[in-house]
């Protein structure tokens, strides 16, 4: 029995569906892992499959496609270098169909050597899977080369008796490959449960998490392994690799006693580059060339011109000015101003021969009535259509612009700046825009493409937000000042708090209800609006799930 182990954290990208990219990730991380002596190498949950398939995962052909690439997978151990625990859809039979399990599969000497369900389903947040997998009715431990491993899959890290069983039954090390999406509070909720399981059975533990963007659900690794000390490594937020963690058995217990320890960031250079990580990996792997983006002069069309630029790369941004009647002055500047500074495309088509089509179209109709929004949303949806134009004619996706205090409230025009495939801000408050615009002009965080300094036009960050759809229009003509609304919608949405709590806080009677008004009939709207990366505890779409016809209002 070795008194020494060399473990690797294979910290990558799957992408869903992508089978034989997937399998080439592995062998290229065991490759590297090999290459520094590993014995053992460790890869996220549903590696082979990516994750999380959705109802993917319930078709026949893609569980046999899985199950034959982790059998592929195994045969590569034949020679000589690591074993390897890779995750896997496992279907009840060689021809699939039905509920398959979620396995992790260890495979050493050419042979899979042993499966492992896992025992719990998550049902909340952006979980649903007791839909799409079997249980696994109970957790035994794994040998491997003398040794007893524990393996738990993901949610089975998070209630003690899976652990306390695997303790049990001779268990040495815990070894936990994840898929836990990214959200501002998830190292702390990870590090405080993987503590807790390690604490109570004296055993350390080796946590692995993907990397990544899948739809609207961000990873970002961060992966760990520590003693029951708390003594840790740790890899690095949103960046791929092979980390080696070394080990020794002391006085008959299992140590780690070397791999990396790198800091993990907290607030905007957390945040940044989760939403870069998910224009960048939406963008690629839906195979678009770029980007089109109407640049308007604010605050929100620019940080996401910013984001896409670091996501990106300038050459593959295209911005564009749509100047109406009411567009100020200092928006054409600033938009300019922007543009320049990141370097990208930009260009200027005016929409006031179609507004005033528009006019001449309707005028019979509209006749005797005054202008009010109907007017504004025409405009909003005139540039729409041409950002759609220019997708269509040249490739390139839209990236809308609309922030979380907006999709709250319904500030946002249906085919109109709702058009596109993307919302980089669509988890982002307001409040935190500002915040985030006045942090990017001071940093570059590691692996962004965009140019340093003063991209986004300190004006911009200055002036009072406008949509500019008629002369004088200000945001908070018709919503309370951002930092107000904001304070309201994460008691309302975040903390799903009741009206007189919210009011108990301080904040206007009045004012609350009609927030909690509009946050209710803007749902048809967050409905058709675009995905957009998950940074917070309770997006729209994945974990707010409420009906569009609603006659509950809190009194």
């Amino acid at each position: 029995m070795a008194e020494t182990l060399k473990i690797a954290l294979a910290q990558i990208a799957p992408t869903v569906g992508d089978l034989d990219g997937n399998k080439a990730l592995i062998r290229d991380a065991r490759r590297q892992a090999a290459e520094q002596g590993a014995d053992l190498v460790v890869f996220p949950e549903l590696i082979v499959s990516g994750y999380p398939p959705e109802d993917l995962v319930l078709k026949p052909a893609y569980q046999r496609a899985c199950r034959e690439a982790a059998e592929e997978l195994a045969q590569d151990t034949g020679d000589g270098g690591p074993a390897m625990i890779i995750g896997a859809p496992w279907p009840q039979t060689e021809r699939g169909g039905g509920k398959a399990w979620n396995a992790a599969i260890l495979c050493d000497e050419g042979l899979i050597q042993r499966i492992v369900y896992k025992t719990r389903l998550p049902n909340y947040s952006v979980f649903d899977e007791p839909r799409r997998y079997r249980t696994g009715e109970s957790v035994t431990v794994t040998e491997w080369r003398g040794m007893k491993l524990g393996l738990m899959i993901c949610e089975d890290m998070w209630y003690p008796d899976a652990a306390q069983e695997l303790k049990a039954q001779g268990a040495e090390i815990f070894i936990v490959p994840h898929g836990s999406p990214f959200r501002t509070t998830c190292h702390a909720e990870r590090l405080t449960t993987a503590e807790a399981r390690m604490e109570e059975t004296g055993l350390p533990l080796i946590f692995v998490n993907q990397v990544g963007g899948q739809d609207e659900l961000l990873f970002d690794g961060s992966s760990f392994a520590g003693n029951c000390q708390n003594d840790r490594v740790q890899a690095p937020c949103f960046e791929t690799g092979v980390f080696m963690t070394g080990w020794e058995r002391r006085a008959g217990k299992w140590k780690c006693t070397d791999g990396p320890m790198v800091a993990w960031p907290t607030g905007h250079e957390l945040t940044y580059p989760a939403l870069v990580t998910g224009v960048r990996d939406y963008v690629n792997k839906n195979r678009f060339p770029g980007v089109v983006i109407g640049l308007s002069g604010g605050i929100d069309s620019a940080l996401t011109a910013a984001i896409a630029v670091d996501a990106l790369g300038p050459e593959r941004v295209r911005c564009v000015m749509m100047p109406s009647r009411y567009t100020a002055g200092d928006s054409l500047t600033d938009a300019e101003k922007c543009a320049e500074a990141l370097g990208v495309s930009y260009e200027s088509i005016a929409i006031e021969p179609a507004v005033k089509a528009f006019d001449e179209m309707l005028g019979e109709t509209f006749a005797g009535r005054e202008p009010d929004t109907t007017e504004e949303n025409l405009q909003s949806r005139i540039r729409g259509v041409i950002l759609m134009a220019l997708s269509n004619k040249f490739g390139p996706m839209v990236l809308t612009t609309g922030n979380k205090s907006e999709m709250s409230v319904g500030y946002a025009t249906l085919y109109g700046d709702m058009n596109g495939g993307y919302n980089p801000l669509k988890d982002v408050y307001k409040t935190d825009v500002f915040a985030l615009a006045r942090w990017r002009n001071t940093k570059v965080p590691r692996g962004c493409l965009g140019p340093p300094g003063e991209v986004i036009p300190v004006n911009i960050i200055d002036k009072p937000p406008s949509a500019e759809l008629r002369a004088g229009q200000r945001d908070d003509d018709s919503l309370p000042p951002y930092e107000i609304l904001d304070a309201i919608l994460t008691c309302l949405v975040e903390e799903e708090m009741a009206v007189r709590d919210i009011i108990a806080e301080g904040h206007d009677e009045e004012t609350v209800r009609r927030i909690q008004h509009l946050l209710y009939v803007a749902e048809y709207k967050r409905r058709q609006s675009p995905p957009g990366p998950k940074i917070t505890t309770r997006n729209f779409g994945r974990d707010r799930r409420y009906p569009i016809v609603n006659g509950f209002r809190d009194r």
